[in-house]
């Protein structure tokens, strides 16, 4: 008996405190009007990174530390990935000895043809000699710069273990696991650059004329519940030849860490004008098969009221075919409403 009376005291206070939110911060509304829109077509489209980049190895050996996973964010130039860099070792010090061998040769060969030269002036040996001694002293000088570069290559090699971040970004595949073998060409992680996104669509050719004209589009990402704008449309000069569809790529602006790449969008391409009753697309509440707007009257009270949509109209608009009248204020944050209960009261009220 003590627990209920002491639920319902709560409920009283958390109601009396949403009713005091909802009097402290006024709902935000909005006129549903006609206005002139773009009329436009929508169709599916991808969301792929303008920055990607995937780290492959580029020598042969055990991967011995793996630092980074999936969804990990990283900078560039950080390592990720260590390879067993015993063998690389190994060929840098033959290298290096190759090279302190090559030039001692190179010592040798000049000293010898500093004494022939002496030996030439006293009449001792002839030109023959001198020139044998030259050409052998110029051998000699090819075969250190020969092991120099291969030292040089093998330092290289050596560095390649040691395997760093392209770009700064995100981690979306790691392709191996410590331990396994790494090889040359072999991917080991994927990752991408956050906040620079575009989206991929497949337009029929016969729609092509018509985006180009206006090259006005806009992306809805559903999953986010979020339209973006979109700075740059590429139209690009290749078909498909089964489809007969063309590729559309379009640069988003302002895009953030929830999107992306792979994630489902539709584009709305702009074809044309047209004079439309809209409403914000943010506007608008969805509870499973039933799709609505908060309607504020006159006295600031809301009720819920059931419309039909259309097409999205862009701008963040979308078209309203039923269920509410022009000249009609609708709630601009629908879940706030419907919180606040018929009682609230909007700025105007």
């Amino acid at each position: 008996m003590k627990s209920t009376v002491l639920a319902r005291m709560a409920a009283a206070v958390l109601l009396a405190a949403t009713q005091a939110v909802s009097a402290a911060q006024p709902l935000a509304v909005t006129r549903v009007e006609y206005r002139d829109v773009d009329t436009t077509y929508s169709t599916e489209a991808v969301v792929e990174a303008v920055r990607q980049s995937t780290i492959s190895a580029q020598v042969m050996g055990r991967i011995v530390e793996l630092r980074v996973d999936v969804g990990d964010s990283v900078k560039a130039g950080q390592v990720v990935a260590r390879i067993d860099q015993r063998e690389a070792a190994q060929v840098l010090a033959s290298s290096e000895a190759q090279v302190a061998q090559a030039r001692a040769n190179l010592q040798n060969a000049r000293l010898n043809l500093d004494r022939a030269k002496r030996l030439l002036e006293s009449k001792f040996v002839s030109q023959a000699a001198v020139d044998q001694a030259e050409a052998d002293y110029k051998a000699a000088e090819a075969q250190v710069q020969a092991a120099e570069a291969g030292a040089g290559q093998a330092t290289v090699s050596k560095g390649y273990t040691t395997v760093v971040a392209p770009i700064s970004g995100v981690v979306s595949v790691r392709q191996v696991e410590a331990g396994e073998m790494a090889t040359p060409g072999k991917p080991m992680l994927t990752m991408f650059a956050p906040g620079d996104m575009r989206v991929i669509a497949e337009i029929p050719q016969s729609m092509i004329p018509e985006i180009r004209s206006l090259s006005r589009a806009t992306v809805e990402v559903p999953s986010v519940n979020r339209w973006f704008k979109v700075k740059e449309m590429t139209i690009i000069p290749t078909a498909d030849p089964h489809t007969h569809s063309t590729r559309v790529r379009l640069d988003l602006e302002n895009t953030e860490r929830d999107i992306y790449p792979g994630v489902y969008a539709r584009a709305h391409f702009a074809i044309g004008r047209a004079r439309k009753l809209v409403v914000p697309a943010e506007a608008v509440l969805r509870r499973s098969e039933v799709t609505g707007v908060y309607v504020v009257n006159a006295q600031g009270a809301t009720s819920f009221r059931q419309v039909r949509l259309g097409e999205p109209a862009g701008a963040g608009l979308i078209e309203v075919l039923a269920g509410i009248a022009p000249g009609e204020q609708v709630a601009v944050e629908p879940v706030k409403a419907g919180m606040a209960g018929p009682a609230a009261k909007s700025p105007g009220s």
